[in-house]
């Protein structure tokens, strides 16, 4: 059986690609997919071993990720699509507006990192310590096997140069939440790293997009409908 993603798909238009955070789904967006379908073809995508979609048998990295993201456009013959990730998926699309600059129309960067210390030490001190856990016990159990190849996306990835973020020439929108768990500092870098971005801090924690959903909302249509 070929390996397939999972996606819920909504709305016609321009395709808008909706990536979620680590051992979230596609449900992440809930707040987001009826407002974006009113002028975008959505299609929210459950990340490989995440949601309904199938784990396989390839490394679990962000990179394998951005490939299967390019292999579930080119089977949905979509050549160019704007795209908005979150957390995780915000890291998959730099790495994937990085290799493949020509399917990426608008970018939209929410709460993504470039390398583990962009994060919060209250949070990435505690995440290592799982993880560390999760690598004793995992050759044991399954769960702890499973938490373990999660918890190595933060812990390991992302690792981008923000010197290569240049690159990136499409229009890009960067938010984050004003309590984030990226440090704020972090946020700025990629903002200043990307050519004529944008940057909005929203009132809201990481999760923003479920926390003040109206306010990003507004920000995200706004960035997408403006010429």
């Amino acid at each position: 059986m070929s390996f397939k993603l999972h996606y819920t798909e909504k709305g016609s238009g321009e395709p808008l690609i909706l990536l979620h955070g680590n051992g979230e789904d596609s449900s992440f967006f809930n707040n987001q997919i009826d407002c974006f379908a009113k002028f975008h073809r959505v299609i929210a995508v459950d990340t490989r071993g995440h949601g309904l979609s199938p784990r396989g048998d390839k490394p679990f990295t962000l990179d394998t990720f951005a490939e299967d993201l390019k292999k579930l456009l080119d089977s949905l013959g979509i050549s160019s699509a704007d795209i908005l990730g979150f957390s995780d998926g915000g890291n998959i699309a730099i790495i994937f507006a990085l290799k493949y600059p020509e399917y990426v129309n608008k970018l939209i960067l929410n709460g993504a990192n470039l390398y583990p210390s962009g994060l919060k030490k209250a949070f990435l001190i505690p995440t290592r310590a799982m993880y560390a856990l999760c690598c004793i016990f995992s050759p044991f159990n399954k769960a702890a096997l499973r938490k373990k190849e999660l918890l190595s996306l933060m812990v390991k990835e992302p690792n981008i140069n923000p010197r290569d973020l240049q690159k990136i020439k499409c229009p890009t929108l960067v938010i984050a939440g004003t309590h984030d768990l990226i440090k704020a500092e972090h946020t700025r870098l990629i903002a200043d790293s990307i050519p004529d971005s944008l940057l909005r801090f929203l009132k809201g924690n990481h999760a923003v997009a479920r926390s003040n959903s109206t306010e990003y909302n507004k920000a995200v249509k706004n960035f997408l409908t403006e010429k």
